[in-house]
């Protein structure tokens, strides 16, 4: 109930404060959070650590707290997706790509829209939406159902389904055969049934479910990210789709698909490091 309050609250202040005074509230708590959270900003600074080996503790101290800048302003967007229209697409938003998403969905078997924990993955699903696409998302369920319900109710505002964890594979399958999109974070396993892999260079569990849909549907894989610009206007950008011929061998190809797609997300996570939200440790 507590947490419930807490957001319905932030709801409350993004919806009728102005987006500027919105963010401004939304940074001092997030620096407030930082200094008072002992345990965030060591996880942090340890994530940073391992991506930048080379940068000095002063750099990697910046970017960690921006780190939490940059998710306060995240959740004041996601609080205000009552808002979201045509307008706010053409003044706040910048497409890139768009072609790659299109192409990719001429196949008929649907697309997998891999994405991360970067930048605002919450109103890059909106956003693709409020264009037109058919959109599922796989969202873990929050322990709390009145949370829950919360984070369901505002991405249906936009037009997003759920798909809760516990039905992905059935529900899945069933909307890629309808030639729909379905996105996966591709960064963070919550099932502890991932792969294996290396993730700038040190091993970790990573998300087999783009790379398993690929290999058994046929669908393409296409990565979106969603990355907040100095102003605070966006640029949703797709990448050419996952090229990858398959073998026959379901393990290795899994694999190797995870790698291409592990490619995809480092490149990201270097180019906005302050955008890539992972609180909890990361690696093995």
């Amino acid at each position: 109930m507590y947490s419930f309050l807490i957001y319905k609250l932030g709801q409350f202040l993004a919806l009728v404060l102005s987006p500027r005074a919105g963010y401004s509230v939304a940074i001092f708590a997030a620096k407030l959070q930082y200094f008072l959270s002992r345990k965030d900003r060591l996880i942090v600074y340890g994530n940073l650590r391992a991506i930048f080996p080379g940068k000095d503790e002063k750099e990697i101290a910046v970017l960690a707290k921006m780190v939490f800048v940059n998710f306060a302003k995240y959740l004041v967007d996601f609080f205000r997706f009552e808002k979201l229209d045509k307008k706010f697409l053409r003044e706040k938003v910048k497409v890139v790509g768009k072609e790659n998403l299109d192409n990719a969905l001429k196949g008929d078997k649907g697309v997998i829209a891999l994405t991360a924990h970067i930048g605002n993955y919450e109103l890059g699903g909106a956003v693709i939406s409020l264009l037109g696409y058919r959109l599922n998302v796989v969202a873990l369920d929050h322990k709390d159902r009145l949370v829950n319900d919360f984070f369901i109710g505002q991405r249906a505002r936009t037009g997003v389904k759920v798909i809760p964890l516990s039905s992905t594979l059935r529900r899945c399958y069933e909307v890629l055969r309808k030639g729909e999109v379905v996105a996966l974070v591709g960064d963070r396993d919550f099932s502890n049934h991932g792969i294996v892999t290396e993730f700038f260079g040190r091993k970790t569990l990573i998300p087999k479910g783009p790379a398993a849909f690929y290999v058994r549907s046929g669908a393409s894989i296409v990565p979106g990210f969603l990355i907040r610009i100095p102003d605070d206007s966006f640029e949703l950008r797709f990448e050419k789709p996952i090229s990858y011929e398959l073998t026959g061998d379901i393990k290795a190809d899994e694999k190797n698909v995870t790698d291409l797609c592990v490619e995809v997300i480092e490149d990201y996570i270097k180019r906005y490091p302050s955008q890539w939200y992972m609180f909890r440790r990361f690696w093995l």
